[in-house]
């Protein structure tokens, strides 16, 4: 961007405080920035608005006044409405594949055989400014069909196939500030930033090569966060001429909260919802997030916590007989296993779990699922295909299904092992550091992690100290506790690594911001925001 409408910018209350890196102009455009803008002052009031209502819902629950489904809302559960028809391109969606912005992935991910690619700005994305911008470059290329990536080593270049995934982008979720671009002296928000960028160079485009504006929403907690979305997407259409209605937008089920208002959420964005999907990981975290005051809600072991458990069966059903009385798709949770070419034996196992786990949901009803790796497309799609003879399930009513709020919040009981709280350590620490060097999305002993994942090991672990969790031997959790394993897993990480690579690392920064979050009195309610500190303090941007 040439320095003139930079300065005539700054004079109209809008700065950029990251660099403009190589290619990073045909991105952040001064009309871009204005687009940026006008969303900034006509929604970051209500965004913050929000954003405090949910502290003292928190605070309820603190005091134990547990959720419940809404009396105020009644009328819409019991309501006879739909929402609107979904475009022909997203009617089959039985295997998606999710992964971050990198250039590569994009590729990888379109060309995998997957119906969706759900490409991820939140979640399996760091998000340094270069991640963050040059993530929009990447999808303003793949959007065109000019996205190649080529070798060094061999000359040969990688490019789309000729049939490709249909692309959904997920913005940052509400919470988060993209303090890179300040507008009237406030950041903006994070999920503004990154569904701007996209759909003012992107919504045209794409609706005119037959396809549109589509998007995941993260991290929502109730349908008033629904509804500012909805406001959000009429507005930008209106403002760049688009049909209202071209977006269309999937909601995460990822926060126990939501769980209790999805017709709901489908009602707020009735013009512009696709479906409900079950973010199964960052739905663990939040249980144990949202009633962190109470010992009833103690998890055990992380994989002890898995999708047959009732109170995970309860929203996942729920999810399907919601979505599909109202003509929407349900999307399943991740299968977060990949391949494990060293050892056959773990491999076996591996796919093992991932076909158990989609042959439930296609049983269940779900429309469609996730994976978090290629070499698992070929293997759910199978399993779709013979499940799943029409391109969705939408006649499947499962009016069989009755969940009440008892269901939901029936969360199981189980052991604290040593091996658990080690785990949670070993995964915590490794994901921060990977984090911190600006990658989101790590393969951790044989399962891809990301945010969601590290959530719940770090959350575990806060939550088992806070309540004096016994191991089976009968040893209590506490900081002393939790430190000696700490240093355990510090030592035997620092030993594998070599004190050269360890002085290369991350891992002395990732090792502060886990104690951190794990014994500070106060539940900090998303890792993510105490690690953007750190990011923005290492980039010399705050």
């Amino acid at each position: 961007m040439p320095d003139t409408p930079l300065a005539e910018l700054a004079l109209e209350g809008i700065i950029l405080r990251g660099p403009m890196l190589p290619g990073f102009d045909e991105i952040l455009t001064p009309d871009a920035f204005r687009f940026l803008a006008m969303l900034h002052r006509r929604f970051e009031r209500k965004r913050q608005s929000l954003l405090r209502a949910r502290e003292m819902i928190e605070a309820d629950l603190d005091d134990g006044r547990f959720p419940d489904f809404l009396d105020e809302t009644a009328a819409i559960r019991s309501g006879d409405w739909s929402v609107e028809p979904v475009p022909d391109d997203l009617q089959d969606r039985r295997v998606e594949i999710t992964g971050p912005v990198e250039r590569k992935m994009i590729i990888h991910a379109l060309n995998s055989g997957a119906q969706v690619f759900m490409a991820d700005f939140e979640d399996a994305t760091s998000p340094t400014w270069e991640n963050v911008v040059r993530g929009q470059c990447n999808l303003y290329d793949a959007v065109r069909r000019t996205i190649e990536v080529r070798s060094e080593r061999d000359g040969s270049t990688l490019k789309l196939n000729p049939t490709t995934a249909v692309l959904v982008v997920r913005p940052r979720g509400w919470h988060l500030p993209e303090w890179h671009v300040v507008i009237d002296g406030r950041p903006m928000s994070a999920s503004l930033f990154d569904f701007g960028l996209y759909f003012f160079h992107n919504a045209k485009t794409l609706l005119a090569s037959g396809t549109g504006p589509y998007f995941y929403l993260p991290k929502l907690e109730n349908h008033l966060e629904a509804r500012l979305w909805n406001e959000v997407f009429t507005r930008a259409q209106r403002w760049h001429d688009v049909p209202v209605g071209s977006i269309k937008a999937t909601v995460l089920i990822e926060t126990i909260l939501a769980a209790f208002e999805m017709d709901e959420i489908l009602f707020a964005l009735r013009e512009h919802a696709a479906g409900l999907n079950c973010g199964r990981w960052d739905y663990i975290f939040s249980t144990i997030k949202k009633f962190r005051a109470h010992p009833r809600f103690v998890l055990p072991d992380r994989s002890k916590v898995t999708m047959d458990r009732h109170f995970l069966r309860s929203y996942t059903q729920l999810v399907v007989k919601t979505c599909h009385r109202r003509g929407a798709h349900a999307i399943g949770g991740m299968a977060a296993q990949i391949p494990v070419k060293a050892d056959p034996e773990a491999h076996r196992l591996a796919m093992e779990k991932v076909i158990a786990d989609k042959t439930r949901e296609v049983h269940d009803g779900h429309d469609g699922t996730w994976v978090a790796h290629p070499a698992l497309v070929p293997i759910v799609r199978a399993i779709f295909d013979e499940g799943m003879r029409g391109p969705n399930q939408l006649f499947v009513s499962r009016a069989d299904v009755e969940v009440s709020a008892q269901d939901l919040l029936d969360t199981p009981s189980g052991p604290v092992t040593e091996s658990g709280v080690r785990l949670n350590i070993d995964v915590g620490m490794r994901y921060l550091e990977a984090w911190l060097r600006g990658q989101g999305c790590v393969p951790i002993y044989n399962l891809m992690e990301d945010a969601a994942t590290a959530e719940i090991s770090r959350s575990q672990l806060w939550q088992w100290i806070r309540h004096h969790a016994c191991l089976e031997d009968g040893r209590v959790i506490d900081a002393r506790l939790y430190g000696d394993f700490r240093d355990d897993v510090v030592h035997a990480l620092r030993a594998d690594l070599g004190e050269e690579r360890w002085g290369q690392s991350q891992f002395e920064q990732a090792i502060e911001l886990l104690d951190r979050l794990v014994l500070s009195p106060q539940f900090t309610p998303f890792l993510t925001l105490p690690a953007y500190d750190r990011l923005l303090k290492n980039e010399g941007a705050r």
